[in-house]
């Protein structure tokens, strides 16, 4: 099957060889398995990094968050057929979807909204369940509370699927972050009650939407650099939820206002093959419903063209420029 993948990390994405094709055997389902016919894919940060600093020993294929028809199945599959078309953000230890076949776990993949193009449909796994997770399961936000919930970073792929949740799932007041005129409109069209610039302190702009504090503060980018001015505009007892990768990360201040700290990583339960990990494949499934009824909708910025290494290429570009917004989506080979 074709593939595109890289052998070599951490070169400039201007290099022809930071992703190129390559020919790769079919993959063989396992006994949980679905063999998918990868129809689309988003590109996110995290396949970025995984290029920029993951060392391999072979040709690794990157990309998690792809839609396709269920190609065969494993002998212990129950949830799936053959034809079912599946979306899913799979498991990072494992190969991943820039290519013609994956293989997901069942228990990872969910129904595809019947109402989505496979592009449209290809931007919501990975921010849709990173976005679930963060919100019910980490912060354990009460779907009927009044309260306040501040996402910096509120203009990428996780912050516009956790500004539609938190909008139409909770009663909430949401308050997105974004620094230039085009993101600031793309946050309000998800929802958020207010949007503040995060180049200025949050304070000030909290004050200025007449909030003097907020109970949640999803740290979706940049973390250190927000870090002092979520502690000082969190409530006391608030919560505290990141999901980048800071490099250092000192909690202590947290402790005067009893602040929780909440870390969210998509990839857990497929990594560690926790029991509850068919989760994902509920989430999946909800959220397909909540497309396919009006309540959602996806988070598409830009479609990038067939899936070739010249494109992924320049998505990948585009997402160490730090101006992406929303997801970048591509498909067909």
């Amino acid at each position: 099957m074709k593939a595109i993948v890289y052998s070599q990390h951490g070169l400039p994405i201007t290099d022809e060889q930071a992703l190129y094709e390559t020919e790769l055997p079919m993959p063989v389902p396992g006994p949980h398995d679905l063999r998918v016919k990868i129809q689309a894919i988003a590109v996110n940060p995290v396949d970025m990094k995984v290029r920029q600093s993951a060392a391999v020993a072979e040709p690794r294929i990157l990309g998690w968050d792809a839609v396709g028809i269920v190609d065969a199945v494993g002998e212990a599959v129950t949830l799936f057929k053959p034809g079912d078309e599946v979306y899913y953000a799979g498991d990072i230890t494992r190969p991943g979807a820039y290519a013609e076949y994956g293989l997901v776990d069942e228990f990872i993949a969910g129904h595809k909204p019947a109402s989505l193009s496979v592009a449209d449909a290809a931007a919501l796994p990975l921010t849709s369940l990173t976005a679930w997770e963060l919100l019910f399961d980490r912060l354990n936000a009460a779907k009927d509370e009044h309260a306040a919930l501040l996402i910096i970073g509120a203009a990428g792929g996780v912050g516009t699927m956790l500004t539609q949740l938190a909008r139409k799932l909770t009663n909430l007041t949401v308050i997105g972050t974004a620094s230039r005129p085009e993101t600031v409109e793309w946050v309000k069209s998800f929802g958020a009650h207010h949007v503040i610039d995060h180049r200025r302190p949050l304070r000030e702009g909290l004050q200025q939407a007449g909030i003097e504090s907020v109970r949640y503060v999803a740290s979706l980018t940049h973390t250190e650099q927000h870090f002092a001015d979520s502690v000082d505009v969190l409530a006391p007892q608030g919560r505290f939820g990141v999901i980048d990768d800071p490099a250092t990360l000192d909690v202590m201040p947290l402790k005067k206002k009893a602040i929780s700290l909440h870390w969210e990583l998509m990839f857990t339960r497929s990594m560690f093959a926790t029991p509850d990990r068919i989760r994902q494949h509920e989430i999946l499934d909800h959220v397909s419903h909540l497309i396919d009824a009006g309540t959602l909708k996806t988070t598409v910025g830009e479609h990038y063209g067939v899936m070739s290494a010249a494109n992924l290429r320049r998505a990948h570009a585009m997402l160490e420029s730090g101006r992406a917004k929303g997801k970048i989506v591509l498909s067909g080979f």
